[in-house]
């Protein structure tokens, strides 16, 4: 079976003025379909440059990056973007709902967005969506009159409106309080168990990577660690 993303030798270098910075120094790292791996890094460790590295948010300095079998480090722009959008999904620590749209229409978006409107399917999906995240009574909800623990399932059900290879999650539990954070990485592992898709979580929390089924520390641009776990599930 094809992995999901290989990375090989992804370095990464920043340039302020005639400093140079290398955040990343050879990264090597292969996902399989249906892996909850967990991210784990100090600050400045370069977790975030990596995350936006395979999100294709960044190109790398140097380095192969692979997605369900294609080069995406060799492709244009417009190509990584058309590519990030129908192929992978993001949930972030701030939600980044749109305030003025329902929380229907914020799950259509990625899928409405490229075709100019949404359709009657697209709403199908996503009201579909918003009940399997337990949000069927705010589906005509703004953005706004939602809580906390709420907008994160829209960006859950909104990350899962194009049927991603690969969903990037960074710091998604990082803004909610304890109750609100579990129930999202509850539904996260749901959706990996059921549908078999594959997850990326950058965390600091070692309870949310305790319950991942692989856990990898960066440390000053490098891997550190990548240890497989049996979390209780």
């Amino acid at each position: 079976m094809t992995p999901v993303l290989e990375a090989q030798g992804i370095e990464k270098v920043f340039l302020n003025g005639d400093e140079e910075t290398q955040v990343l120094k050879g990264i090597d790292l292969t996902l399989d379909k249906g892996e909850l791996v967990a991210l784990l890094g100090a600050s400045g460790s370069g977790k975030s440059t990596l995350l936006s590295i395979i999100g294709l948010l960044l190109r790398p300095t140097a380095g192969t990056l692979t997605i369900s079998g294609e080069p995406v480090h060799e492709y244009t722009e417009q190509k990584r973007a058309q590519f990030r959008n129908r192929r992978l999904g993001f949930v972030f620590q701030f939600h980044h709902l749109l305030p003025d749209f329902t929380a229907m229409e914020n799950v259509a978006f990625p899928a409405a967005a490229p075709a100019g409107g949404i359709s009657r399917d697209m709403r199908d999906r996503a009201r579909d969506l918003l009940t399997r995240v337990g949000l069927e009574d705010r589906i005509d909800f703004p953005a706004t009159r939602l809580s906390g623990g709420q907008k994160q399932r829209v960006a859950i059900a909104r990350a899962l409106m194009n049927r991603p290879d690969l969903i990037v999650a960074d710091e998604p539990t990082g803004n909610l309080d304890r109750k609100s954070a579990d129930q999202v990485l509850d539904l996260m592992r749901e959706v990996n168990q059921q549908d078999g898709a594959t997850f990326l979580i950058c965390t600091h929390d070692e309870g949310v990577a305790a319950r991942c089924s692989r856990r990898l520390t960066l440390e000053d641009g490098r891997l550190a660690s990548n240890v497989a776990l049996l979390p209780d599930r």
